[in-house]
Order: C-alpha cells, then structure tokens, then sequence
C-alpha cells in the first residue's frame, strides 16, 4: 500500500487531529448553507491561517450524501508540466484519516495517453492539492471510508488543452456521484511575485486588487471559458489556478453542447478575502475566493 505523506502538515496547517478538527468546526460553524449541493467548488489552497476561514464558505456546501468520489484540481507549483499528472499513491494521508484513490478512475484515466504519472516527491511536495485535502476529510467525515478521490496535477497548459481535458473531464462532472474540486488562489500581488497592476480608478491598491479578481470571477460566475481565457492573456493576473479553472471551465463548456441533454449549470462565489490590505508598492498580498457550481 503506498500512502502520500501529509508533508505540509504542521507547517501550512496543523497536524494534530483534534486542533485541527476543530479548527475547521469553528470556521464551517460560522458559514451558512446556502448553496447546495456543490458538484464543484472552487477554493484556495495557502496556509490555513490565511484562507482556512475563506474555504469554509465553498466546503459547507458539500452535501457528503451525494458524493461518492473527489475530482481534485490543482495547480503545478514546482514542476514544470505541459499536460496533466495523475499520482501512484494508493492513499492521501490527512491528520484526520486517509483518503483512498480510485484506482479504477485513476487507470482509465492513464489509458487515454493523456496523463503522466507524478513520482512521489513531486506528488509529496506540491501543496496546491494536500491543503484541500483535510477539509474534504471534514465535509465528508459522515462518509469516512466510503468515498474515493481522484487527484490531478494540472500543468500549464494552451488553451488547446484546456478544452480537450476539459471534454475528457465532463462526464465525470454530469455524473452526479462525483464532486469537483478546482484549487486556486487568487491575484499575487506586490515584490514578491513580480505583478503590480494597478487601476487608477481606485484609491487603494486593495480596492484595485478586487476590482481586478472580481473581473475574472464575473466571468467564472458566467461559466465563460473563452471570457475567462481572454481576461487572463489581458491583465496577466496571477491567478496560481488558472489552468484548473481553464479546465474546469471547459468541461462545463462541453455540457453545454450536450444537445438536449445540457444540465442547468449556474455558479455564485461566496466569499472574496485578501492575505494583506496593500497600501503601496512595498506591500505584497494574495487574494482567496470560494465559489461553488450546482447543477440540475
């Protein structure tokens, strides 16, 4: 059996099981049911103590009853992909229990020629898909060892791309067993990642830095992946998950040709924060959003 170790564990977030159980009690406690069932969010993935209490808002959605297996999104951080990578591991570990991968899933995937096969350490040191890791655990504690997840390593990817795993993707995402999970920050702004945009209009670099995200987040909420794909080569936000919500946005997309058969689709995001309320150009930030897609 092999297990992916938890390596951000103590660091990101905690690794003693009941500090972080009720952690994540008191962040879902504080967050209404609004919106449900997901069968998709999207959610960040930076240390808990920054985006924790923004998770909550797209992980109280998730109605455990209706899920029987994970899609996780997330995006490449440290190796450099051009297409997809699916892990080896039989098992995710979490402070809290662990999560089984689908093997079943996992191989047809493989088949189609269209993924590779991260090795461990890339699998270990990627953080983009592990910090999502402890909240499905929660949201679907009532399900403990009765779900799968099926994690995917997202690269950069064309535009090309993003529509053929986006078609490949859909029918996963019309079955209503499963639920998508599409791991992203939001705008990385300031020295420390090299982007400054700035939108005179606004007084306050944070106000810009939120009409900035919201920009792209509209045409997430209008399910526009072309929209979305031209709203990144304009402004070059530094959105880490762009190529997952590319992605997922295409597989959306490719419901809607489903002739007769589209679903209802609509996605709402419901809660926006920033790391850091930037001031001036010395001041660095990132932005966190958590949305969720129903479907009908």
């Amino acid at each position: 059996m092999s297990v992916r170790k938890a390596k951000h564990a103590g660091s990101w977030y905690s690794s003693n099981a009941r500090e972080l159980n009720n952690q994540l009690d008191g962040w879902l406690s504080t967050v209404n049911t609004v919106y449900r069932p997901a069968r998709a969010i999207i959610a960040p993935h930076a240390g808990y103590s920054y985006c924790g209490a923004c998770g909550a808002y797209a992980y109280k959605q998730v109605d455990p009853t209706t899920v029987k297996r994970v899609f996780i999104l997330g995006p490449s951080h440290h190796v450099l992909l051009t297409g997809c990578a699916l892990t080896g591991s039989s098992f995710y570990n979490t402070p809290l229990y662990n999560l089984e991968v689908d093997k079943e899933v996992t191989e047809e995937l493989m088949e189609t020629g269209l993924f590779e096969k991260m090795n461990r350490s890339t699998d270990e040191d990627e953080h983009s898909i592990e910090l999502h890791l402890p909240y499905i655990a929660k949201a679907m504690e009532s399900k403990r060892n009765k779900f799968t997840i099926v994690p995917i390593l997202v690269g950069s990817l064309s535009s090309e791309k993003e529509r053929e795993y986006g078609k490949l993707l859909s029918k996963y995402l019309l079955n209503p067993d499963n639920l998508f999970v599409v791991s992203s920050d939001f705008c990385h702004w300031g020295k420390r990642f090299h982007y400054f945009y700035r939108d005179s209009r606004y007084e306050q670099i944070n106000e810009s830095i939120e009409a900035l995200d919201k920009k792209g987040m509209d045409y997430i909420e209008q399910l526009d992946a072309v929209g979305f794909s031209e709203y990144i080569k304009k402004y070059r936000n530094t959105i880490c998950g762009r190529y997952p919500i590319g992605v997922f946005l295409n597989a959306v997309e490719a419901l809607k040709q489903l002739n007769g058969l589209s679903p209802k689709m609509t996605f709402r995001f419901l809660k926006y924060s920033q790391s850091n309320q930037c001031e001036d150009f010395e001041d660095s930030s990132v932005s966190y959003a958590a949305g969720v897609l129903l479907m009908s």
